[in-house]
């Protein structure tokens, strides 16, 4: 599945790849899928927190060498 956008949010530590996040899918559509990348160790248990509270699905989790990526789809 192809992301509508992306957001590079590495080096970045907590919580500011959330709030960057949080940011672009506001400007988003419902539906539409954030591609993210964030190296912060605790990236994983905050995205899973952050999609559970404001309503957006966490379609899935890789993690590269440090790095995780996550696919996030706007709730309504």
């Amino acid at each position: 599945m192809d992301a509508d956008r992306s957001l590079d949010c590495t080096g970045l530590v907590c919580p500011l790849p959330v709030l960057r996040a949080r940011k672009v899918l506001s400007g988003m559509a419902p539906g539409q899928v954030l591609a993210v990348s964030a190296s912060d160790p605790a990236a994983p248990r905050d995205f899973e927190a952050f999609c559970a509270a404001a309503g957006h699905v966490l379609l899935g989790r890789e993690d590269r060498d440090g790095v995780f990526g996550f696919r996030i789809r706007r709730g309504g």
